[in-house]
């Protein structure tokens, strides 16, 4: 037990001092641009097993430490068919990072893989309503997701790229399903290659991809994953002859000028720059 509480004592101080700038600076940043965390709140920490979830879980476990708004957390782990193995695994680390785990029990994999088409799709959907629910069964009224920077400015590009729109992600949302809940994410501004050296500096172990579906499929899945890997290589070779590449597609959409824009969708609907010609700005010709 000793052993656990100086390894604990250990990634804490890491984030506190030799990680604060990398780590905890961007967290509080984006708690506080986004008003992300308000008085009274009571949040469901999703624990996946992941480093960006254990991350979050610390994060936020400082944050309520040292903080004079008061909320509160509950650290949520749903099992949706995990082998023997990554479940041991997650409460380990649990254990060895004091995170209180609340663990609930599904069928969600069993469901998933047995769906023909787009089985990812079905269960993430299905993750995200189990977790609702379970997280307003406790109390809460956000729920707390691992999200980082690069999740955010990827998603933008693969929307583009294969989607066919230009769509973001939102630092935090209401549900649409489960009216008063909030979905929010505070690693919103934090970088994974920041994350990853937090994990390795630390000596930490946590789960790569717990998915059944993509365990048994590893030969045949390979589409699942290979976009999302192709735009992060696609980013990492754009950084060479552009270092601020990836700090440019981020701000583009906080900056996002309609006004330029043939068409746009909001509330679900479609609109075109033609609803509103008539009252745009007049441009100078450039002859």
């Amino acid at each position: 037990m000793a052993r656990n509480l100086d390894t604990c004592a250990l990634v804490e101080r890491s984030i506190n001092k030799k990680y604060r700038e990398q780590l905890w600076n961007p967290f509080a940043y984006a708690v506080k641009r986004y008003e992300l965390i308000q008085a009274g709140d009571r949040i469901a920490v999703c624990i996946s097993g992941g480093k960006d979830s254990m991350l979050l879980a610390k994060l936020l476990q400082e944050l309520h430490r040292h903080t004079d708004v008061p909320f509160d957390l509950i650290f949520l782990t749903m099992d949706p068919g995990y082998s023997p193995a990554n479940r041991q695994k997650i409460e380990e680390n649990a254990t060895l990072l004091r995170i209180p785990l609340t663990i609930f029990e599904t069928n969600i994999f069993s469901v998933a893989n047995k769906t023909p088409s787009s089985p990812c799709y079905l269960c993430a959907r299905m993750r995200r309503g189990h977790l609702y629910s379970k997280a307003r069964e406790l109390g809460c009224n956000k729920i707390a997701l691992g999200h980082h920077f690069n999740d955010v400015i990827e998603t933008t590009v693969l929307g583009m790229f294969y989607g066919s729109q230009l769509q973001g992600m939102l630092p935090k949302l209401h549900s649409t399903n489960f009216p008063g809940m909030e979905l929010i994410r505070p690693l919103y501004c934090v970088h994974e290659e920041d994350i990853l050296a937090w994990k390795r500096y630390n000596n930490l172990e946590f789960l790569q991809c717990a998915c059944r579906f993509t365990e048994q499929t590893a030969g045949d899945n390979k589409e699942t994953t290979s976009k999302r890997r192709e735009v992060k290589e696609l980013i990492r070779a754009l950084r060479e002859t552009n270092p601020n590449i990836e700090k440019s597609i981020f701000n583009s959409i906080h900056k996002v000028c309609l006004d330029t824009f043939p068409g746009y969708k909001t509330g679900g609907m479609d609109h075109s720059f033609l609803d509103r010609y008539d009252s745009l700005p007049a441009e100078e010709d450039n002859l």
